[in-house]
């Protein structure tokens, strides 16, 4: 049987979706060029600062599970515009804010729409379109995923510069308001409504296991993983996430089928989507940091810098979709995974107070070309060796995971930041606060480099998508509670 589901239009349906997750997305780090804006304008710390972009990626992290179970209770139009209309009233209240807190809520709630969006965006897409158009579709897709987050420093740096960052919000919500009228008009129901049991202890433990874990790793930008405020969140996140998966592999009818990760390629492509979104986080908030104090560039100018590695990605892309389409995932994410590598030991070699804008930016452009051929076909081989009725879960599993990545990657880049830049000037008192801030960036992208290596070897498994048989196979067994067994 052919998982394709017929819709009058699937190119403007998966533009709609596209568009809605881009934008969402591009908040996670919109903020970052901006947050010694905001730092002076609401008189608080770094510290505090940070959740903007850290609060954020805690409520998608928490959320997108949850989804999973939202897609069995309501219709993809109600949630496409149900997430796109919650996300509207986010961005107003945010562009709105008149102190801190009012601003944190609508980045919450922002993220609360983004997070019912994205994974309703890859289920649609998966069964839309025919697997054999699927390396283009999901090529498409991953531009979205990485562009997203990229370009948030790109674009606001130019806002703010301009406008003031007040801007970035109002822009969203008139974007918002479009979509969800085009969603109106456009979206058709594909999904099938099964009104499955509600778990509350499912919901529960997920909760407060992805939950303890990024505010664990979040917390550790302000203090040493000995603080009860770090390894406590840290531990009972994890202690939940165990208990989580336990009573999924228990129940006939999981909140998350947790049976996903019994198909090896779905769990390699999560790990390497795991590695490179925590890869390009640590970079999007590493770089805008160093090109402003160490370079000493305005934010435009800094947002500017970066856009030729964005304008990489773009082109990029589809490019990556139809080679995949062609000659399948291993050489384009062991090439990639090369690349990568390369362009963060450029970074953790040649970064200085002094170093030249263009070996920067050449630097950024050779990580983007290598991304863009791992994260796209990672996950579309991740994706393509389920079977239709665990889209949803698979989906919800990985765009899970890339939240946490995210967290992690910030939390961990600004940690490893302030140790570098500790140890630095402790050996060099004489030191100006710009060459400081370098040698933190660097001793960070040594790093960022680490987990490029792992990525590589991670890479080395890759393989063709499994036949049929293979497929079917891995299904029957997926099916197979745990306590069977």
């Amino acid at each position: 049987m052919s998982e394709q589901i017929q819709v009058k239009s699937p190119k403007i349906m998966a533009a709609i979706l596209m568009l809605s997750a881009f934008i969402g997305l591009f908040g996670e780090t919109a903020l970052n060029m901006a947050l010694t804006n905001v730092m002076g304008q609401f008189s608080v710390t770094a510290a505090t600062a940070q959740w903007l972009t850290t609060g954020y990626l805690l409520t998608l992290a928490i959320l997108v599970p949850i989804s999973a179970l939202l897609m069995k209770w309501f219709s993809t139009r109600q949630l496409v515009i149900g997430g796109l209309v919650i996300s509207l009233a986010g961005a107003i209240l945010a562009a709105y804010s008149p102190n801190f807190i009012i601003l944190e809520t609508g980045r919450i709630v922002q993220a609360m729409g983004t997070g019912i969006i994205m994974p309703v965006m890859v289920s649609v897409l998966l069964v839309i379109f025919p697997i054999h158009k699927r390396g283009v579709v999901m090529g498409i897709m991953g531009l979205v995923i990485t562009l997203g987050p990229a370009m948030g420093p790109t674009i606001s740096g130019v806002v703010i510069s301009t406008l003031g960052w007040h801007y970035i919000f109002w822009f969203s919500a008139v974007l918002y308001v479009l979509l969800t009228l085009a969603a109106v008009v456009k979206i058709e129901n594909v999904g099938e409504i099964t009104k499955p049991k509600i778990d509350v202890l499912s919901i529960v433990l997920s909760t407060v296991g992805f939950g303890g874990l990024i505010y664990g790793l979040a917390s550790m930008a302000g203090a040493p993983f000995t603080a009860p405020i770090v390894w406590a969140p840290i531990l009972v996140g994890v202690i939940a996430l165990v208990l989580f998966g336990i009573r999924q592999n228990m129940m006939d009818k999981p909140m998350v089928n947790l049976r996903v990760f019994k198909y090896p390629m779905f769990t390699l492509g999560t790990a390497m989507m795991f590695l490179s979104i925590l890869v390009i986080l640590s970079t999007s908030i590493l770089l805008p940091m160093y090109i402003k104090g160490s370079l000493l560039f305005s934010a435009a100018a800094a947002g500017l810098l970066l856009l030729p590695g964005n304008a990489v990605n773009v082109i990029m892309s589809p490019i990556v979709g139809t080679l995949f389409d062609k000659i399948g995932p291993r050489i384009l994410v062991i090439v990639g995974s090369i690349i990568v590598l390369i362009g963060n030991v450029i970074f953790a070699f040649t970064i200085s107070a002094a170093t030249p804008a263009w070996q920067i930016v050449t630097a950024f452009m050779i990580f983007f070309f290598g991304i863009t051929m791992v994260t796209i076909p990672s996950q579309t081989n991740g994706l393509n060796a389920l079977p239709r009725e665990l889209y949803g879960d698979g989906s919800a599993a990985m765009n899970t995971l890339n939240q946490v990545a995210g967290a992690a990657g910030t939390a961990i880049a600004i940690t490893l930041l302030t140790v570098g830049q500790t140890n630095f000037a402790a050996g060099t008192p004489d030191a100006t606060q710009g060459e400081i801030l370098a040698a933190g960036v660097k001793y960070t992208f040594y790093f960022v480099a680490g987990i490029s290596a792992i990525s590589f070897i991670c890479s080395l498994l890759m393989t063709k998508p499994s036949t049929e048989k293979e497929k079917s196979h891995a299904a029957v067994k997926a099916t197979q509670p745990v306590r069977e067994q």
